[in-house]
């Protein structure tokens, strides 16, 4: 995953079912393919207040490389996965994630 500035991202304002549906399925591969399904494994909501998103419920706590809390998934202007994580400072990080990360 590559760390990004958010002034370097722009993102969508709204996502398209097809898109909410297109980041699942990539969250679903990128987390192993949990069994339980990912509504169960990582429950999230769509919204769209700043900009749009699929994001945590408060209650869930995934972890990502130990220290990394997710927060919300989106797809910028460009196409890019994008994911928001709380790193262990509480500082709000951006993460673009390629494709290749999810086919390994």
């Amino acid at each position: 995953m590559n760390t990004v500035l958010v002034n370097k991202l722009k993102f969508k304002k709204n996502l398209s079912m097809i898109e909410q549906y297109a980041i699942k399925d990539f969250l679903f591969q990128w987390v192993g393919r949990p069994t339980d399904g990912l509504d169960d494994f990582l429950p999230l909501d769509y919204t769209d207040d700043v900009f749009a998103k699929l994001e945590a419920k408060q209650e869930t706590s995934f972890l990502i490389n130990g220290d990394e809390h997710f927060r919300y998934a989106t797809i910028t202007e460009d196409n890019q996965f994008v994911i928001g994580v709380l790193d262990s400072n509480k500082e709000l990080k951006h993460r673009i994630i390629s494709l290749d990360e999810v086919i390994r």
